[in-house]
């Protein structure tokens, strides 16, 4: 099977931002994706820029074409200001965080088409689990034979990001002690989850040919990897964050992922050989930041070096800082180090149900009241 990868002929931003749907009362999620659709779509420039997901209680938000990480959050800002007026008008709020905390999944309705109705079908009771929400970034790629190797390289700061944005740790009425649930919920789907990686890409065809031949997936748009190509789109989508409910730890993550791709883009044409991991301290990291969150001690080589995410995230920011500049991100890429400092959502959230007595829906309208507070900021 031929893959044709469009590359990118500068290393341009897109954007993808799932948001929730609760009831302006009872906080819970409620099925109206359709009718904020309807309503908002007639009303933005673009309609585009509004898209559904496979359950009707999420909108998904997305950007057009960007250069820098402030021209998307930008993009996003002048869309939400547009949906979220339209969802109140509905008796809604949107709600972004990686997951919602007391939802019922079996309440939940699936957006109509082949393709949800095709996932349901096949994973049963594990796909109407995925009550989860996430940010995706899209960077573009140069070479098509650079994609896979930046990729693998990626791997090595995943508990970084996933550490940084997790914000799943209430599930069905209860604290799971996970910074973020939804990385390993997600995983439960056949085709998520970590990336498998190669050496070429004749080597990614190969698998996905192979995929397509036994039936594992019809198209591309099946494999939910971590981190997968987008060939269409001539980019390398990053889909480790969940769910956010503040634009600026949008713009700061979204400047980070901008440069790490393009620093390590630009060191593989250079001739470096990217640094790796093997899969199981890969998988490892992944678990480590899913449970432990800012206080994850991760795996840095595979000479078993160990450091405390945080501490890593400074030197790590250090030496990134003259590639947020050539890419006119370096007031984003900052701000990357407030977040440990005010406290990453899955923190924010666990704080609020313990001064509030453990109440959820409190929890709820602190996570609308941020997206509201950073939307008029």
């Amino acid at each position: 099977m031929r893959i044709d990868f469009h590359a990118s002929a500068r290393p341009t931003l897109g954007v993808e931002w799932e948001l929730a749907l609760v009831d302006r009362v009872s906080r819970d999620l409620v099925s109206v994706a359709s009718e904020v659709h309807e309503l908002a779509g007639g009303r933005l420039d673009e309609p585009a820029r509004l898209h559904k997901e496979l359950l009707r209680n999420t909108v998904e938000l997305v950007t057009g074409i960007c250069d820098t990480a402030g021209e998307a959050v930008a993009d996003l800002r002048e869309t939400l200001a547009v949906v979220a007026p339209a969802a109140r008008e509905l008796g809604v709020d949107l709600l972004g965080a990686g997951s919602h905390p007391f939802a019922d999944w079996s309440h939940q309705q699936l957006t109509e088409g082949h393709r949800y109705a095709e996932l349901i079908n096949r994973t049963q009771w594990w796909g109407r689990q995925m009550l989860i929400w996430g940010v995706h970034v899209h960077v573009g790629m140069p070479e098509r034979d650079r994609v896979m190797p930046v990729l693998a390289s990626m791997l090595t700061t995943y508990p970084h990001l996933l550490a940084l944005s997790a914000s799943s740790p209430i599930w069905a009425g209860q604290d799971t002690g996970y910074a973020s649930n939804r990385a390993l919920m997600f995983q439960q789907l056949p085709t998520a989850g970590l990336p498998f990686t190669f050496d070429t890409w004749p080597e990614f065809e190969k698998c996905i040919a192979d995929q397509t031949t036994t039936g594992i997936i019809e198209s591309m748009s099946d494999v939910r990897w971590d981190l997968r190509p987008a060939p269409h789109l001539g980019t390398l989508e990053h889909r480790v964050c969940d769910g956010m409910s503040d634009l600026g730890e949008i713009a700061a993550l979204t400047a980070l992922v901008h440069c790490l791709v393009v620093d390590l883009d630009t060191r593989l044409a250079a001739g470096e050989t990217l640094p790796t991991m093997p899969p199981w301290q890969v998988q490892e990291n992944k678990w480590r930041a899913a449970r432990y969150g800012l206080d994850a001690i991760v795996i840095l080589d595979d000479h078993n070096r160990e450091r405390l995410v945080t501490d890593d995230l400074h030197d790590l920011l250090e030496r990134l800082t003259p590639v947020a500049r050539r890419l006119g991100c370096e007031a984003e890429l900052r701000t990357v180090a407030d977040i440990p400092k005010r406290g990453a959502s899955y923190q924010r959230q666990r704080a609020v149900a313990r001064e509030s007595g453990g109440d959820l829906i409190a929890v709820v309208d602190a996570l609308v009241a941020e997206l509201d507070h950073s939307l008029q900021s």
